[in-house]
């Protein structure tokens, strides 16, 4: 009788998760479309487009500026208080595990505002610091040119929808783009050691070719 009642505890538990799992990716679909989303991205590959990055010191430049260097991508914007915050703590800690070797010289880090508006470079310099981001090897940017944003975005997977109070919903990933400015890959930000192995990874290869 008791192992009766227990085996339908658990059952009821477990319709009950799938339930809410359900609708909090309304009917799957959301799960479903954010991991095709990302197949399709590691698959076609796309290229970075022509943009100009203006950083926390003022500094204006294009995506060439990382020539022949990895870049590690986030997408962020600093008046948020739910997802970006954590996104950028284990951005750092991805970068604290990456070899000082390659830090700079093979791999650089930048995080990228989709909210040029607000995130100005002061903004993005009084951010960075919350972080230890040092403003060179791992740069807090935004492109103030809506339309190059905008390209980027979609290039890129990036879902970014504004809501009437200034806030946007989007989705959280980190970014991998090589020397040549076409992305490597799109990995979970929350799976920390599993991103930075991946990373350390593709360094030690690359290290090892050039040998």
């Amino acid at each position: 009788m008791i192992k009766n009642h227990n085996t339908f505890a658990i059952i009821i538990v477990l319709l009950f998760g799938c339930a809410l799992f359900y609708s909090g990716t309304d009917g799957f679909r959301a799960f479903t479309e954010e991991t095709a989303r990302v197949n399709q991205l590691i698959e076609t590959k796309p290229q970075f487009p022509n943009v100009t990055f203006e950083d926390s010191k003022g500094r204006m430049y294009p995506i060439s500026e990382f020539e022949n260097k990895y870049v590690f991508i986030t997408f962020l914007y600093t008046s948020c208080t739910t997802v970006c915050p954590q996104l950028e703590i284990n951005m750092a800690q991805v970068y604290k595990q990456i070899p000082s070797k390659y830090i700079g010289k093979d791999i650089m880090f930048l995080s990228i505002s989709f909210d040029p508006e607000r995130d100005d470079p002061a903004t993005l310099d009084r951010y960075k610091d919350y972080f230890n981001a040092d403003g060179e090897t791992w740069r807090m940017a935004r492109i103030s040119d809506q339309a190059q944003l905008d390209e980027l975005l979609t290039e890129f997977g990036v879902i970014v929808i504004p809501d009437p109070y200034g806030n946007f919903s989007h989705n959280s990933a980190f970014y991998l783009v090589d020397g040549k400015g076409s992305l490597v890959d799109v990995m979970d930000y929350t799976k920390i050691d599993e991103a930075a192995d991946k990373v350390i990874s593709i360094l030690e290869k690359e290290e090892g070719n050039k040998r």
